[in-house]
């Protein structure tokens, strides 16, 4: 196949366009504890009610809490005291893990992503993200975390349709040297990010994740009316850019990955070589971690 006609690319986009109206929104139950956990009115004991739910969330969260709560004098076996612990945004953030991981724990074969890769990828591009976060100063934590987790949810909607057009995205970009997601965009109508953005919408989430998903790829074509959230898409940038450079869940299109000077330069990084070196030791000490988010 050395070209894909305009009838078969407009079949495509309305195959895209379909397979997004049916995707489902979180469950009901995260839903409900996702909006008490944002409820300034709310106690953990409100949150505790909703998340009993899922028995596999409420055991994770109790593991995760004995773990940092590693030294005192006695075990957390209350929900509650556990979410007092961690905190609202961390337990938010362990919520939407185990949501999102069924997704991405899959083999994306247009793009070259053995099973769990995608998941590994966006994992640590989280946990690089709030990494970065916490370095610089220039945004949240834990927004950064979540900016990090979803960035590539595209790419599960969007990967049958890359894997029927790959051998003309791959060539367009050897031989145009283009980005990737440029070449997925001029042969599918639509690139991972777009349908990231769409689906981040679609879950109704925060703006700030809708952007950072949405421009990840382009950190520096930010609207006027979106730079207050220039820091956040910056360090997800960055994070991703450095994970791809560390050959963390490559595929098929980190090889064509770009290093932005300018998120670096607004992050205030004066020095990216020792940060790379430094990021080097921390993929490996978080390795632990991302073990225990696994199969949630």
């Amino acid at each position: 196949m050395s070209e894909i006609d305009e009838k078969s690319r407009e079949l495509i986009k309305t195959r895209i366009i379909s397979k997004l109206k049916d995707i489902k929104s979180f469950p009901q139950f995260v839903i409900e504890t996702m909006k008490k956990l944002n409820d300034p009115e709310s106690n953990a004991a409100d949150v505790a009610k909703s998340l009993s739910r899922d028995e596999g969330l409420v055991l994770r969260i109790l593991k995760l809490a004995n773990s940092a709560a590693y030294g005192m004098s006695r075990n957390i076996s209350n929900i509650s005291e556990a979410i007092a612990l961690l905190g609202y945004k961390s337990v938010s953030n362990i919520i939407l893990a185990a949501t999102v991981y069924s997704a991405m724990d899959k083999g994306l074969a247009g793009y070259a992503l053995d099973r769990g890769e995608l998941w590994r990828h966006s994992l640590m591009v989280a946990y690089t993200s709030r990494h970065l976060a916490k370095l610089t100063g220039k945004v949240g934590t834990e927004d950064a975390y979540v900016g990090g987790l979803l960035h590539d949810i595209g790419k599960v909607i969007l990967n049958d349709y890359v894997r029927f057009g790959y051998g003309i995205i791959v060539k367009m970009v050897e031989e145009k040297h283009i980005p990737f997601t440029e070449a997925e965009s001029q042969v599918l109508g639509f690139d991972h990010a777009m349908i990231g953005e769409i689906l981040v919408e679609r879950w109704e989430m925060p703006e700030g994740y809708r952007i950072a998903v949405a421009y990840h790829h382009k950190p520096n074509e930010l609207p006027e009316d979106k730079l207050k959230y220039q820091p956040l898409l910056d360090v997800v940038t960055l994070a991703n850019t450095i994970c791809l450079m560390l050959g963390i869940g490559l595929g098929a299109d980190g090889l064509q990955a770009y290093m932005f000077p300018e998120p670096i330069e607004r992050l205030g990084i004066t020095n990216f070589d020792g940060l790379f070196s430094e990021m080097v030791d921390f993929v490996g000490n978080v390795s632990n971690d991302m073990g225990d988010m696994a199969g949630l």
